[in-house]
């Protein structure tokens, strides 16, 4: 098993910020999960004549030009998410059943929103756009794996931490650093979710609300 991540002194920042509770916590990513990522990326690709070659969790050598297949440099995939995100912010659609689903849960949890935002700068935007859809649950800003964080969110709560992220490394990070936690795999897109294999350490791998809010709901 990987060894637990620590948190950076940013994301404690954050945290301490945050009211006090012992309520039991709800963790969740934004992109792919409460809004969709991966529809409006395959937009912007085609916008610049480039590509996914597979639909999986690696854009590192899996972006290219649409015309040769000419691979773009780390560098230069790099550069092109920040502008993505920088673009795009402020304007991405809703997953379906994600209000609803959300809200009924934080009935009886603290519904948090821990996301991997390219660029500080894109957190209003964000946040504005999550407001226009009826959130205010409190967000936060994660740079790299999220182990760290959610083990930090989650000390001193009551229950066991729900955390709800589409990134297999985020995962794989949170089992090293908080195995105890509910593992809830959601990814919005189909194909994607078609080619993600569930790990042994996440126990819900979905692309549906509905059948997300029933699991935690039935958890003690």
């Amino acid at each position: 098993m990987p060894e637990p991540d620590a948190p950076g002194r940013a994301i404690l920042d954050q945290i301490d910020a945050l009211p006090r509770s012992t309520r039991p916590i709800l963790i969740c990513d934004i992109d792919e999960v409460v809004l969709h990522l991966v529809r409006h990326l395959r937009t912007y690709l085609v916008a610049n004549d480039l590509v996914l070659l597979e639909d999986r969790y690696r854009l590192t050598n899996n972006i290219a030009r649409k015309e040769d297949k000419t691979l773009l440099s780390p560098d230069a995939v790099k550069r092109l998410l920040q502008e993505f995100f920088d673009r795009q912010s402020h304007d991405q659609d809703l997953v379906d059943g994600a209000h609803e689903a959300l809200h009924t849960l934080a009935e009886r949890r603290d519904v948090i929103f821990l996301t991997n935002l390219p660029g500080v700068h894109n957190k209003p935007l964000r946040e504005r756009l999550l407001a226009s859809y009826g959130f205010s649950f409190p967000l936060l800003v994660n740079s790299g794996p999220k182990g760290g964080a959610v083990a930090a969110l989650s000390a001193n709560r009551e229950g066991r931490a729900v955390f709800i992220d589409d990134s297999p490394t985020n995962h794989t990070s949170v089992n090293a650093s908080l195995p105890t936690a509910v593992q809830v795999q959601f990814i919005a897109d189909d194909t994607f979710r078609a080619n993600m294999a569930q790990e042994p350490h996440v126990d819900l791998l979905t692309g549906n609300w509905s059948e997300t809010a029933s699991f935690v709901s039935e958890l003690s």
